[in-house]
């Protein structure tokens, strides 16, 4: 392989290896952008299904839940079947409520390494000042 000298000048250079890297950054970001919009796609259409899914396990609990409610009048009023059922699971779904919520108030919520190497890019250009 023979080589060739290059008589662009040292700026013509560092020009071209500008315009080459924006060049590879805007065709890399454009990837990225169809791969997600084609993710994104396929996302929505499983977050659908699971949706429907979701609709359809909650028609069939209250189902369930009508059902014992049936079957526990027949050893009480119906009113006291529905008013007991209603409150055991109100109880359940409280008790879930307050364990969400006491969860969140404990989730440290900042982002702790990027907080972490911004500390870190600071202590670097600081020393770079110096």
């Amino acid at each position: 392989m023979q080589m060739t000298r290059d008589n662009r000048s040292l700026g013509d250079l560092f020009g071209d290896l500008t315009r080459e890297t924006s060049l590879l950054v805007r065709q890399e970001i454009a990837l990225a952008k169809t791969e997600l919009t084609q993710k994104g796609a396929k996302i929505g259409k499983d977050a659908g299904f699971i949706a429907l899914g979701g609709a359809l396990a909650y028609a069939g609990f209250l189902a369930i839940l009508a059902a014992l409610i049936i079957v526990l009048a027949n050893f009480v009023p119906w009113w006291v079947s529905a008013l007991g059922v209603g409150v055991v699971i109100a109880a359940i779904g409280y008790a879930f409520i307050q364990k969400g919520l006491n969860a969140i108030k404990q989730e440290n919520i900042a982002p702790q390494r990027t907080i972490q190497t911004l500390k870190e890019d600071t202590e670097w250009a600081k020393e770079q000042i110096r």
